[in-house]
């Protein structure tokens, strides 16, 4: 669909648009096919609901762990606060998108995209500030330098607010896309399936995340940092390629196709050059952070 928007945006010969158009009609009718078959069966059906929301909520679950684990570590409990209201908030609003969905509105195709899209960028932004912080404070000196300036309240009400409107937004993205899903896939017949599935997914989330705070806790605090730094720099690409891919299918960017190039959603690595170059651009800014702070480092 992008590369026959593409070719019709440039003017490509008509023989190039048509064969792309008919390739992109042969597509929805397989998929038409597909979803009419009705041939969903049980384990079907609870499967799909699990991965579904495992590959969903891994990302914000990854994120919320790593924000609670920082603050723990920082000494800095007082702050959490902000943190699960945030992701609480946002399963509060996701509730209230299933009922608008299901019976208020008609949530578009559009609407859905510009959400996710817009959303992944702004928690892009802010992971990659909060990545280079934690590249920067993951030696020694540089975190008892910090304990002692922290005294002046390095982490205020304000920013409180900010770890609020982070985590929620990152849990948001997630649960408007998987209550959509489910919203598709729910059927008063298959309702068991699929809530055993989800059931499933929220013990495997439950038992990652335990996982991630306790063991967290036994790390030194510089290789701490490191790691945490490295895991948030991932997630910021990642969420950098899926913010422009989200908008380009709103329609709201342009599309230019990269052929050869695979698609890899799980990483946000799309075939376009607009994504490609966001991901670039993303662990530019991650590198010069990275250089400054090792320099700033070895000067101190």
């Amino acid at each position: 669909m992008n590369e026959l928007r593409a070719g019709i945006s440039r003017g490509q010969p008509t023989e190039v648009v048509r064969g792309q158009a008919a390739a992109v009609s042969a597509l929805l009718d397989e998929t038409e096919r597909t979803l009419a078959a009705d041939t969903d069966s049980n384990v079907t059906m609870f499967v799909g609901a699990a991965t579904i929301l495992l590959r969903e909520g891994l990302e914000a679950l990854l994120i919320v762990v790593a924000m609670i684990a920082f603050l723990r570590k920082a000494g800095r409990e007082e702050v959490l606060p902000y943190v699960h209201g945030g992701w609480a908030a946002a399963l509060v609003a996701g509730g209230a998108t299933w009922f608008a969905a299901t019976y208020l509105i008609a949530i578009s195709g559009a609407s859905r995209e510009l959400t996710e899209g817009f959303g992944s960028l702004f928690a892009a932004l802010v992971l990659v500030s909060v990545g280079i912080w934690m590249h920067g404070k993951s030696q020694a000196d540089n975190w008892q330098r910090y304990i002692r300036e922290r005294l002046s309240e390095a982490l205020s009400r304000r920013s409180g607010w900010v770890l609020f409107l982070l985590a929620f937004v990152v849990v948001y993205r997630e649960v408007f896309e998987t209550i959509l899903f489910y919203s598709a896939m729910w059927r008063p017949e298959s309702a068991a399936p699929l809530l055993g599935g989800i059931a499933c997914a929220v013990v495997v989330l439950g038992i990652i995340g335990w996982a991630g705070l306790r063991y967290s806790r036994q790390l030194p605090i510089g290789r701490f940092f490191a790691m945490s730094s490295l895991l948030v720099m991932v997630l910021s690409i990642v969420l950098a390629g899926k913010g422009i891919a989200a908008l380009q299918e709103a329609g709201m960017l342009d599309v230019q196709p990269i052929v050869g190039l695979p698609r890899l959603a799980i990483l946000g690595i799309y075939p376009t050059a607009e994504g490609v170059t966001a991901q670039i651009l993303t662990l530019a800014v991650i590198a010069v952070g990275f250089w400054y702070n090792r320099r700033s480092a070895a000067m101190s």
